[in-house]
């Protein structure tokens, strides 16, 4: 098997050879008995002649070519979503593009499914902005992505977080926008640990006490809600508002540090899926949850267990930078030619960081080709001064 010189955290370099990756489906064996879905990454434009941290440049074909990657393996897609780079390389703008792009090529694949991000994005964060500001930019993405055929992911708004005054605030303009939806809507509670300007959503910077005001939000327009992503990096948190749900809202799990256990859940309930992780370890995700359609709880446990280690890693804080180890992961497998992301993003983490992200998904048995692995990570630590 290949061997890879890598860097420590003594400042040594000590050589690691790759294992054997599993031999995992190309595609379920049996429907999941969970909603599992992926945010997404989108693949940049390399060669586009742009300054990356002020334009946007999408490689189309490879950004769809990976989303219909998910799909054969039983996935749905969560489009432009914060894995997407949205807020952080990707505008409302391109984002219409991605989430119509990929509607249409959902329509190409027998039971594709495709849920997209509405928010309020486009909309500036000034001293000035109000709630109907708020609603208006909300109402508007909605009315977007339903144009174009798409389910609607309510996304949390920095614009909201910014100008909001009282929990009352928060009702006041979820319940507007949602009196106007065309079908169920999955919420985003995303905490400030995956976007600082999110801290304090729902009008309380104690998670416990913004939960009663997000419940109460979910009572009110359950007709409305398909479920809630709930993405704190804490279990606890999640299983206790999972707990309290009103009958036929879903708890989507959006907890990268956790997700198995929650995915599994326990006598009084499950968590759905909605995570960026999946994204990284789409084949063993899709493995995982065939073998607990099929009840063996045990083979799933075996397969996600060591993504775990694998998630924590790309996910640690600053959490925000995790799309960097989601990219990296999709260059490694040959899912892009290229570690180039959108503006600039691929910085965010250190060669060290990088190097144990590829210890880990190969102890995962994620890297599908050693040798092209392997050969891409030597390129990764050439640029970084060392040889691999």
């Amino acid at each position: 098997m290949p061997i890879v010189n890598l860097p420590t955290d003594d400042g040594s370099i000590a050589p690691y050879e790759t294992g054997v990756p599993r031999d995992f489906p190309t595609q379920p064996n049996r429907p999941f008995n969970r909603v599992a879905l992926a945010a997404a990454h989108v693949v940049a434009d390399a060669r586009a002649d742009l300054d990356p941290w002020v334009d946007t440049a999408i490689d189309w074909d490879r950004t769809i070519a990976f989303r219909r990657h998910l799909w054969s393996l039983g996935l749905g897609v969560a489009e432009a979503m914060d894995t997407a780079q949205r807020g952080m390389g990707m505008n409302w703008e391109t984002s219409q593009e991605l989430i119509r792009r990929s509607v249409d090529a959902s329509k190409d694949m027998p039971g594709a499914v495709v849920a997209s991000g509405a928010g309020t994005d486009h909309l500036a964060v000034t001293s000035g902005v109000t709630l109907d500001d708020v609603i208006a930019a909300y109402e508007e993405q909605c009315e977007a992505v339903e144009a174009m055929g798409g389910r609607i992911i309510l996304m949390a708004s920095r614009a909201l977080a910014a100008c909001a005054r009282s929990p009352e605030d928060y009702a006041r303009v979820y319940d507007r926008v949602l009196s106007q939806i065309a079908e169920p809507v999955i919420i985003h509670w995303l905490g400030e640990m995956f976007d600082p300007a999110l801290e304090g959503y729902w009008g309380d910077g104690d998670h416990w006490n913004a939960m009663e005001t997000c419940l109460s939000m979910l009572e009110s327009n359950a007709d409305k809600i398909d479920g809630i992503k709930i993405s704190l990096l804490d279990k606890d948190k999640e299983i206790a508002l999972r707990r309290r749900l009103p009958d036929g809202v879903r708890m989507y799990t959006g907890d990268d540090f956790s997700f198995a256990e929650l995915i599994a859940g326990d006598d009084q309930g499950h968590s759905d899926a909605l995570l960026g992780i999946f994204d990284a370890i789409a084949p063993a995700a899709s493995a995982a949850l065939a073998a607990l359609a099929g009840n063996r709880p045990g083979e799933f446990h075996d397969i996600l267990a060591p993504t775990v280690p694998l998630s924590r890693h790309i996910f640690k804080a600053p959490t925000r930078f995790y799309k960097t180890g989601v990219v990296f992961m999709a260059y490694l497998n040959g899912h892009q030619d290229h570690f180039v992301m959108v503006g600039g993003q691929q910085s965010a983490r250190s060669i060290l960081h990088l190097s144990e992200l590829f210890r880990l998904a190969d102890k995962a048995g994620l890297l599908r080709d050693p040798d092209l692995a392997s050969a891409r990570m030597k390129t990764a630590l050439g640029f970084h001064g060392m040889e691999g």
